[in-house]
């Protein structure tokens, strides 16, 4: 199975795919991040267009079987936090008309599952990532990173889903 981590941002759209399995040995594969940029100097409505054609391109290039995108849940700066907003809600529309499964996760919930631990920094979950994910370095630049926890997050709250549903079962 293949999910692509989404941490939104305007300027740097940060997107990373891993490869799971719900069932079986808790293992993961970085198949794919990087992140997607646009010019500051732009007009939002050009740089929303362009994230995205993007955005577009790489969910048609590595067809996810879902998409996790991180929902912003505290933002000190409301002029950061409306445009992270923005390309939220494209990165959402787009899986969404695809038929993909989406789910949000907060940063809080992305470092508790990676880490074990919901305020651990950003160089804790770095590293976690890449030992999960069996790289040797830490994944640059730290959106992508973090698009991967997302992804990986995905993988231990489904895991959880099913062995709930198959205990009760």
């Amino acid at each position: 199975m293949f999910v692509l981590g989404i941490d939104p941002g305007l300027t740097r759209c940060g997107f990373g795919l891993v490869e799971g399995s719900l069932h079986g040995p808790e293992s993961f594969r970085a198949v794919r991040a990087g992140v997607i940029e646009s010019a500051a100097s732009e007009a939002v409505e050009r740089r929303l267009g362009q994230l995205a054609g993007e955005l577009t391109a790489l969910f048609d290039e590595v067809a996810p079987d879902a998409v996790v995108v991180e929902r912003v849940f505290f933002q000190r700066n409301a002029k950061t936090a409306i445009p992270v907003a923005q390309a939220s809600g494209v990165a959402v529309a787009l899986a969404s008309v695809r038929g993909l499964e989406v789910r949000q996760f907060t940063a809080q919930e992305a470092k508790l599952a990676v880490t074990g631990y919901g305020a651990a920094d950003k160089l804790q979950v770095q590293g976690m990532v890449a030992r999960l994910c069996g790289l040797r370095a830490i994944p640059q630049p730290p959106d992508a990173a973090d698009a991967l926890a997302l992804a990986i997050t995905y993988f231990a709250t489904r895991r959880t889903e099913v062995r709930l549903i198959e205990a009760v079962s």
